[in-house]
């Protein structure tokens, strides 16, 4: 290829990219705009209707996605089980992605209630905002089982990391003694990012030494995306202690996992590095 050719390819990539861009700010402005709007319809600014909140969640969570390139599919129809959720963790964009299909509340660091524009946002979605102490899981969890007792779902990412989403990691189960402590299920779930290919997508998955900005951007200027999203069997806590249900929901994860890249991902021949 002639230097001509290479400067040639490099200025199409590089003003298809700033149009894309330019694109996908016009799409998270305007989901963000609805947000607001819709806050304001409900009257979610005195007191979130939790009731009512979940399909305006997933409305605008599947927006943003949408606005960000990934396309998010149920593989089958995902329950609206009361539970304490748990899904697989890959990247910044499994809270778009889960928040397009589950019931259920997200957790966040009580900060993230300080921040402009999306810390209103988290507020009127009902975000429930923990108290985080010096790696006190047993305080989270206390709360998580006071946010189920009062009817509310939370989900949360068990493995405590991001991941290259080829495989599930150690799951770190204290937080699972919300569920026990509440009496309600466990419901997981497991997601994948495919491309256009049908392969597994390289360039959603967030983890190693990966800049935010830098993840941001290779999501921004990649190809569509497809999330897709497999709801499992619940667990049930009765009897049953936090350790044995780690080392099941681990099975039961790891297990659906490999039925959603059987189901959805072209290549069989699937790499767990």
């Amino acid at each position: 290829m002639s230097l001509k050719s290479k400067i040639e390819d490099a200025f199409k990539l590089t003003t298809r990219n700033s149009v894309k861009r330019s694109k996908t700010a016009v799409g998270l402005v305007d989901t963000v705009i609805g947000g607001y709007r819709a806050a304001t319809k409900i009257d979610a600014w005195r007191e979130p209707p939790r009731d009512i909140l979940p399909k305006y969640i997933q409305a605008f969570c599947r927006k943003s996605a949408r606005a960000l390139g990934v396309e998010v599919i149920e593989v089958e129809p995902v329950p609206k089980t009361h539970a304490l959720w748990a899904s697989n963790h890959v990247s910044w964009m499994d809270v778009p992605v889960i928040g397009s299909v589950s019931p259920a509340f997200f957790l966040s660091k009580a900060e993230v209630a300080k921040m402009p524009v999306m810390g209103p946002l988290a507020k009127v979605a009902g975000t429930l905002f923990i108290q985080r102490g010096s790696g006190d899981a047993g305080s989270v969890a206390s709360q998580m089982a006071t946010f189920l007792k009062q009817g509310y779902s939370v989900v949360f990412f068990p493995e405590a990391t991001t991941t290259n989403g080829r495989q599930i990691k150690k799951l770190h189960g204290k937080l699972l003694q919300a569920a026990i402590d509440a009496d309600k299920p466990i419901q997981p779930v497991v997601l994948c990012y495919v491309n256009k290919e049908g392969e597994l997508d390289d360039t959603v998955p967030y983890y190693g030494g990966i800049k935010l900005k830098d993840s941001l951007m290779s999501v921004i200027d990649g190809d569509l995306v497809t999330a897709y999203v497999l709801a499992l069997e619940p667990l049930y806590p009765e009897d049953k202690t936090r350790d044995e249900l780690t080392a099941e929901l681990q099975e039961r994860m790891q297990a659906g996992l490999e039925e959603l890249h059987s189901r959805v991902v072209k290549s069989k021949m699937i790499s767990s590095k």
